[in-house]
């Protein structure tokens, strides 16, 4: 791997976009140490995905692991990406909500 990979926008975008998935997934990790709920496991299994995610585009700049075919449609790599960003948008979102509604006073 060369030294120009690590300077090309496609790895800032990625680098950029995986920071925010590891606060999430360090922050729903905590809530989830704390109380184990099953909202706070969802929440952990959706940060999860945010973070693979970012790292499935990190491999993608960097060409790591090829066989993967990073970037084209009907790859494994396309596949990996797809299946966790819809495990993302899905269960972190709904383990939040339940969380926050188990929060509400009765």
């Amino acid at each position: 791997m060369e030294l120009g990979v690590f300077m090309n926008p496609t790895f800032a975008k990625a680098l950029i976009g995986l920071f925010p998935g590891s606060i999430l997934l360090l922050g729903s990790g905590i809530i989830f140490l704390r109380r184990r709920t099953t909202s706070s496991l969802l929440q952990v299994i959706g940060a999860s995905g945010f973070v693979t995610v970012g790292l499935t585009h990190v491999c993608e700049a960097t060409h790591f692991l090829p066989w993967m075919k990073w970037g084209l449609g009907n790859s494994p790599g396309h596949y990996l990406d797809l299946a966790s960003a819809l495990v993302a948008l899905t269960l972190f979102p709904i383990g939040y909500l339940v969380h926050a509604v188990a929060q509400l006073p009765s």
